[in-house]
Protein backbone atom coordinates (compact mmCIF):
# COMPACT_ATOMS: atom_id res chain seq x y z
CA UNK A 1 0.00 0.00 0.00
CA UNK A 2 1.39 3.84 -1.00
CA UNK A 3 2.02 6.06 1.90
CA UNK A 4 -0.47 8.12 0.57
CA UNK A 5 -2.94 5.70 1.55
CA UNK A 6 -2.00 5.33 4.93
CA UNK A 7 -3.86 7.24 7.69
CA UNK A 8 -2.50 10.53 8.30
CA UNK A 9 -1.21 9.80 11.67
CA UNK A 10 1.04 7.02 10.78
CA UNK A 11 2.45 9.07 7.44
CA UNK A 12 5.99 9.76 8.69
CA UNK A 13 5.89 13.44 6.42
CA UNK A 14 2.61 14.36 8.70
CA UNK A 15 4.43 12.22 11.91
CA UNK A 16 7.34 14.80 11.85
CA UNK A 17 5.12 17.98 11.07
CA UNK A 18 2.95 17.38 14.04
CA UNK A 19 5.20 15.49 16.35
CA UNK A 20 8.79 16.34 15.54
CA UNK A 21 11.56 14.79 13.63
CA UNK A 22 12.69 13.07 17.09
CA UNK A 23 9.88 10.81 16.79
CA UNK A 24 10.46 8.96 13.58
CA UNK A 25 12.61 6.06 13.37
CA UNK A 26 15.56 5.29 11.57
CA UNK A 27 13.65 4.19 8.57
CA UNK A 28 11.00 6.68 8.66
CA UNK A 29 13.49 9.33 8.36
CA UNK A 30 15.34 8.31 5.34
CA UNK A 31 11.77 7.56 3.89
CA UNK A 32 11.39 10.99 3.99
CA UNK A 33 14.80 11.45 1.78
CA UNK A 34 14.04 8.86 -0.41
CA UNK A 35 10.97 10.59 -0.86
CA UNK A 36 9.45 7.80 -3.07
CA UNK A 37 9.83 3.60 -3.04
CA UNK A 38 9.40 0.75 -5.77
CA UNK A 39 7.00 -0.93 -7.34
CA UNK A 40 5.32 -2.69 -4.34
CA UNK A 41 7.52 -1.64 -1.80
CA UNK A 42 6.84 1.62 -0.22
CA UNK A 43 9.60 4.27 0.86
CA UNK A 44 9.56 3.02 4.69
CA UNK A 45 9.72 -0.43 3.58
CA UNK A 46 12.52 0.33 0.95
CA UNK A 47 14.45 2.39 3.62
CA UNK A 48 14.30 -0.35 6.08
CA UNK A 49 16.10 -2.58 3.40
CA UNK A 50 18.16 -0.17 2.76
CA UNK A 51 18.86 -0.28 6.25
CA UNK A 52 19.44 -4.18 6.46
CA UNK A 53 21.46 -3.95 3.33
CA UNK A 54 24.24 -1.76 4.73
CA UNK A 55 23.79 -3.52 8.23
CA UNK A 56 23.38 -0.06 10.06
CA UNK A 57 22.36 3.64 9.41
CA UNK A 58 25.63 5.15 9.54
CA UNK A 59 27.24 2.53 7.08
CA UNK A 60 24.27 3.37 4.70
CA UNK A 61 25.20 7.24 5.14
CA UNK A 62 28.86 6.06 4.55
CA UNK A 63 28.29 4.01 1.01
CA UNK A 64 29.82 5.70 -1.31
CA UNK A 65 27.32 6.40 -5.01
CA UNK A 66 28.14 3.43 -6.57
CA UNK A 67 27.56 0.79 -3.54
CA UNK A 68 24.71 2.82 -2.38
CA UNK A 69 23.10 2.85 -6.37
CA UNK A 70 23.78 -1.01 -6.61
CA UNK A 71 20.97 -1.54 -4.18
CA UNK A 72 17.19 -1.70 -5.81
CA UNK A 73 14.88 0.51 -5.73
CA UNK A 74 17.55 3.39 -5.63
CA UNK A 75 20.01 5.32 -7.42
CA UNK A 76 22.53 8.78 -7.95
CA UNK A 77 19.74 10.88 -6.69
CA UNK A 78 18.30 9.28 -3.46
CA UNK A 79 22.01 9.03 -2.66
CA UNK A 80 22.60 12.85 -3.52
CA UNK A 81 19.77 13.68 -1.47
CA UNK A 82 21.14 11.88 1.33
CA UNK A 83 24.77 13.26 0.82
CA UNK A 84 23.42 16.40 0.77
CA UNK A 85 21.11 16.09 4.35
CA UNK A 86 23.95 15.40 5.72
CA UNK A 87 26.36 18.50 4.59
CA UNK A 88 23.24 20.82 5.44
CA UNK A 89 23.86 19.50 8.97
CA UNK A 90 27.53 20.06 9.53
CA UNK A 91 26.93 23.01 7.85
CA UNK A 92 24.43 23.88 9.95
CA UNK A 93 26.84 22.98 12.83
CA UNK A 94 29.68 24.98 11.45
CA UNK A 95 27.83 28.43 11.77
CA UNK A 96 26.66 27.42 14.98
CA UNK A 97 30.67 27.34 15.90
CA UNK A 98 30.98 30.69 13.66
CA UNK A 99 28.68 32.54 15.73
CA UNK A 100 29.59 31.97 19.45
CA UNK A 101 32.32 30.74 21.77
CA UNK A 102 33.58 27.44 21.09
CA UNK A 103 34.23 26.27 24.01
CA UNK A 104 30.93 27.19 25.24
CA UNK A 105 29.63 24.79 22.43
CA UNK A 106 31.39 21.08 23.40
CA UNK A 107 28.92 19.02 22.16
CA UNK A 108 28.47 20.96 18.74
CA UNK A 109 32.55 20.66 18.07
CA UNK A 110 32.13 17.24 18.92
CA UNK A 111 29.29 16.64 16.66
CA UNK A 112 30.26 18.68 13.83
CA UNK A 113 34.19 16.97 13.91
CA UNK A 114 31.84 13.31 14.13
CA UNK A 115 29.88 14.10 10.90
CA UNK A 116 33.23 15.68 9.33
CA UNK A 117 36.30 12.91 9.67
CA UNK A 118 33.94 9.94 11.03
CA UNK A 119 33.65 8.23 7.87
CA UNK A 120 36.40 8.96 6.38
CA UNK A 121 37.95 5.38 4.77
CA UNK A 122 41.34 7.22 5.27
CA UNK A 123 42.61 9.10 8.36
CA UNK A 124 42.34 13.19 7.64
CA UNK A 125 44.24 15.82 9.92
CA UNK A 126 41.78 18.70 9.96
CA UNK A 127 41.92 21.70 12.11
CA UNK A 128 39.52 24.71 13.61
CA UNK A 129 40.91 28.03 13.38
CA UNK A 130 39.24 30.44 16.28
CA UNK A 131 39.24 34.12 17.21
CA UNK A 132 40.82 35.78 20.37
CA UNK A 133 37.01 35.13 21.02
CA UNK A 134 36.91 31.32 20.66
CA UNK A 135 34.81 32.05 17.34
CA UNK A 136 35.67 29.79 14.34
CA UNK A 137 37.56 31.72 11.77
CA UNK A 138 37.86 28.83 9.54
CA UNK A 139 37.93 25.06 9.50
CA UNK A 140 40.45 23.33 7.30
CA UNK A 141 41.12 19.90 6.58
CA UNK A 142 44.84 20.49 6.36
CA UNK A 143 46.09 17.01 5.39
CA UNK A 144 45.10 13.43 4.44
CA UNK A 145 46.76 10.27 4.20
CA UNK A 146 46.17 6.50 4.32
CA UNK A 147 44.14 4.34 6.38
CA UNK A 148 46.84 4.12 9.25
CA UNK A 149 48.44 7.38 8.86
CA UNK A 150 48.67 11.00 7.62
CA UNK A 151 51.95 13.49 7.41
CA UNK A 152 51.31 16.58 9.63
CA UNK A 153 53.67 19.39 8.50
CA UNK A 154 53.70 21.94 11.53
CA UNK A 155 55.03 25.07 9.41
CA UNK A 156 52.37 24.77 7.24
CA UNK A 157 49.83 24.42 10.18
CA UNK A 158 51.90 27.96 11.19
CA UNK A 159 51.65 29.32 8.11
CA UNK A 160 47.81 29.15 7.88
CA UNK A 161 47.06 30.15 11.76
CA UNK A 162 48.95 33.66 10.95
CA UNK A 163 47.28 33.98 7.48
CA UNK A 164 44.07 33.58 9.35
CA UNK A 165 45.12 35.65 12.70
CA UNK A 166 43.69 32.93 14.61
CA UNK A 167 44.16 33.33 18.64
CA UNK A 168 43.81 29.59 19.09
CA UNK A 169 43.36 26.42 16.78
CA UNK A 170 41.27 22.69 17.96
CA UNK A 171 43.05 19.55 15.97
CA UNK A 172 41.80 16.78 15.40
CA UNK A 173 41.87 13.47 13.20
CA UNK A 174 40.13 10.02 12.60
CA UNK A 175 41.19 6.75 13.12
CA UNK A 176 39.29 4.98 10.37
CA UNK A 177 40.47 1.93 12.46
CA UNK A 178 37.45 2.16 15.01
CA UNK A 179 39.86 2.56 18.00
CA UNK A 180 40.21 6.25 19.73
CA UNK A 181 43.16 5.57 21.78
CA UNK A 182 45.83 8.27 20.79
CA UNK A 183 49.04 7.01 19.47
CA UNK A 184 52.66 7.82 20.60
CA UNK A 185 53.39 9.71 17.45
CA UNK A 186 49.54 11.59 18.43
CA UNK A 187 50.95 12.66 21.61
CA UNK A 188 54.15 13.35 19.68
CA UNK A 189 52.50 15.54 17.38
CA UNK A 190 50.24 17.17 19.84
CA UNK A 191 53.48 18.53 21.84
CA UNK A 192 54.77 19.22 18.66
CA UNK A 193 52.21 21.62 17.70
CA UNK A 194 51.96 22.87 20.42
CA UNK A 195 55.28 23.85 20.54
CA UNK A 196 55.51 25.32 17.04
CA UNK A 197 52.57 27.49 18.23
CA UNK A 198 53.48 28.98 21.18
CA UNK A 199 55.73 31.22 20.68
CA UNK A 200 53.23 33.25 18.68
CA UNK A 201 50.81 33.19 21.56
CA UNK A 202 48.53 30.47 19.67
CA UNK A 203 46.77 28.37 21.90
CA UNK A 204 46.31 24.60 21.67
CA UNK A 205 43.02 24.42 22.36
CA UNK A 206 42.74 20.39 22.23
CA UNK A 207 43.34 17.21 19.82
CA UNK A 208 40.57 15.78 19.31
CA UNK A 209 40.34 11.68 18.15
CA UNK A 210 37.32 11.04 16.05
CA UNK A 211 36.78 6.78 15.76
CA UNK A 212 33.15 6.18 14.99
CA UNK A 213 30.80 7.61 17.04
CA UNK A 214 33.57 7.73 20.00
CA UNK A 215 35.04 10.77 20.25
CA UNK A 216 38.30 11.41 22.73
CA UNK A 217 39.48 14.59 23.81
CA UNK A 218 43.60 15.23 24.37
CA UNK A 219 42.41 18.04 27.10
CA UNK A 220 40.13 15.83 28.89
CA UNK A 221 42.86 13.07 29.11
CA UNK A 222 45.43 16.03 30.54
CA UNK A 223 47.48 15.34 27.43
CA UNK A 224 47.70 19.49 26.37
Amino acid sequence: MPITDWPADTRPRERLVSRGADALSDAELLAIVLRSGRQGRSAVALAHDLIGRFGSLQALIASGSRSFCDAPGVGFASWASLQAAIELARRTLREELHRGDALQSPAAVRAFLTLWLRDRPHEAFVGLFLDCRNRLLAADELFRGTLTQTAVYPREIVRRAIELNAGAVVFAHNHPSGVAEPSHADRALTEALRRALEPLEIRVLDHLIVAGNRVLSFAEQGLV
